[in-house]
């Protein structure tokens, strides 16, 4: 896991989780998840539940048995670094939802991440696809000029501030009035 947070209203611990490289360009997707109690991810052994990395010797196929499959696909490669999650009913159009930075791929001809998300969540799972939130992390040219790292409420809980290390700078959000 890259980042944790604590579900406001069901007290649940959440982690936005980076998977591994070199699988291809569209496995193995990274995600959010709840975290269970004695809960084995599958790491190094298999991903996603019991999908065996073919790659790690020796096997341990009581382990791959055991391996849970996480709660949310982000996406592969968009690599997970910040999760917040809205308290005090969220942003006017963001209610129950968890905001994740998402530092973007290296290792991809095409880019993916390089922006800041919303996922919705209802009863306290994710309950439907992401929404962007901040963008325009990437130039024209597909050039990186910025790169979303932590995700974070400021006391006042209207703003949120994304630490970017791609520009070294902290970017204050706030919903217009």
């Amino acid at each position: 896991p890259t980042a944790l947070a604590i579900h406001p209203q069901t007290k649940a611990l959440w982690a936005v989780v980076n998977e591994r490289d070199e699988l291809g360009p569209d496995l193995v997707p990274d995600y959010l998840t709840a975290i269970r109690p004695g809960a084995f991810y599958g790491w190094p052994y298999s991903y996603w539940g019991r999908n065996i990395d073919p790659r790690v010797h020796p096997q341990k196929p009581e382990m791959v048995r055991r391996a849970v499959a996480p709660d949310y696909a982000l996406g592969s490669h968009v690599a997970p670094l910040g999760l917040a999650f809205a308290t005090g009913g969220g942003w006017s159009g963001y209610g129950e939802g968890a905001f994740v930075g998402l530092h973007g791929s290296w290792n991809r001809q095409d880019l993916a991440g390089f922006k800041v998300v919303w996922v919705p969540f209802s009863g306290g799972r994710p309950s439907g696809k992401p929404r962007d939130l901040v963008t325009g992390f990437l130039d024209e040219d597909g050039g990186a000029r910025g790169r979303p790292v932590g995700v974070a409420f400021d006391q006042s809980r209207r703003a949120l501030l994304i630490a970017d290390d791609g520009s070294n700078t902290v970017w204050r959000v706030v919903q217009g009035r």
